[in-house]
């Protein structure tokens, strides 16, 4: 009996990793690998700092991805509420003891890392909404008290982060909370009017802006207006993206970066150094992979039998393109800076470490994709 159950509990095992989608695992590894050799290129051509943090964080959370992945998708359902409430009480201990640097209280010293929860929002505030909207019928979506109740489950993290301050992580999670309620059916009328409302809403909304995200908008709207302060980060970048031209100047040639004319290049605006790097050609590659890592997790909801993974899969992957594209717009200078991490690319612990969940659970809604969810 011993022997059977083992047996059978390997056989189950290998059934899962069999069960993996490799199209997507292939491109996330890809992508790792890019991300690496780009963050070697901003440490100089050496393997300094930033370049072996990524490396192991890369390694452990890939591992972590395999992990989740291989929990039964009724487990990610299960934990839907729990997650957001602990991630709510993470961001309530940031504003009140978390860490502060360049003037924002965002983080949380776990010892062997340093945690932003509300990158980890953006990804439970997914699976919370998912669960919430679960074989809800289509009247009851758009019911007084499930619109309610939603607001209050995007307002409440918002609110919260942007006390730290962090105003552009905010309209993320916003943004990952909206999708929710779009792919759950909520009525078109109500993103227009709420839309309408938040333009004419703008003028007023500006004024309780902090200074520097006032400058920040004004930065946007004439970069050449302080060419050497506030303007200078999104100057070179894009002098940076536009030198790369058609195949780029080569693998560590960036000479943006390595006469280090654009700060920050290893973050947020990584994208520019690999473009320079690696040019039109490159970058078009790059977008590439996302939009097969994308264009997969979305196939992974649409063969799914349960309504929780559809919503989670189909909300996850239009989030990932929603972040590609702040990103990628923001070093090019077509929206304000924000704060938009290059999923998987850019350096930081936490942002990987939430977009490696947000694949898991993806992976886990590809193995029990027969299974359904009462």
């Amino acid at each position: 009996m011993y022997l059977q159950r083992k047996l059978k509990n390997n056989n189950n095992f290998f059934k899962k990793i069999t069960d993996l989608d490799f199209s997507l695992l292939f491109c996330i590894l890809l992508l790792g690998f890019i991300s690496l050799a780009t963050m070697y290129s901003t440490d100089g051509g050496e393997a300094l700092f930033h370049t072996k943090s990524h490396f192991y964080k890369l390694i452990v959370f890939i591992f972590l991805m395999l992990l989740v992945s291989f929990l039964n998708i009724k487990f990610w359902f299960s934990v839907g509420y729990l997650s957001y409430l602990i991630t709510v009480a993470m961001l309530i201990y940031t504003v009140n003891f978390g860490i502060t640097a360049s003037g924002s209280q965002r983080w949380i010293d776990l010892y062997f890392i340093n945690i932003q929860p509300s990158e980890l929002m953006k990804i439970f505030i997914i699976l919370c909404l998912a669960k919430f909207f679960h074989r809800k019928r289509l009247e009851n979506v758009n019911s007084f008290y499930s619109i309610i109740i939603s607001l209050i489950i995007i307002f409440l993290p918002m609110s919260l982060v942007i006390i730290q301050p962090d105003l552009g992580t905010s309209l993320l999670i916003s943004i990952s909370g909206i999708v929710v309620l779009w792919f759950a059916g909520l009525n078109h009328k109500y993103f227009f009017y709420s839309f309408l409302i938040s333009i004419l809403s703008l003028p007023f909304l500006i004024s309780f802006l902090q200074p520097y995200q006032k400058l920040r908008v004004l930065t946007f709207l004439n970069p050449d207006r302080d060419p050497l302060g506030a303007g200078y980060q999104i100057i070179q970048s894009k002098i940076a993206v536009g030198s790369g031209g058609l195949f780029g100047k080569g693998f560590l040639k960036g000479t943006q970066s390595y006469l280090e004319f654009l700060p920050e290049k290893h973050t947020d605006f990584i994208f520019t150094l690999f473009s320079e790097e690696f040019g039109f050609v490159g970058s078009v590659f790059l977008l590439l992979i996302y939009a097969v890592i994308i264009y997969r997790i979305i196939r992974i909801g649409a063969i799914s039998r349960s309504y929780f993974a559809k919503i989670f899969c189909y909300s996850f992957g239009t989030s990932i393109f929603v972040y590609i594209v702040i990103n990628m717009s923001m070093v090019l200078g077509m929206v304000p800076i924000v704060g938009s991490p290059l999923p998987i690319m850019s350096y930081g612990g936490s942002s990987m470490l939430a977009t490696m969940i947000g694949f898991g659970i993806v992976m886990s809604a590809k193995i029990h994709s027969q299974q359904s969810i009462a």
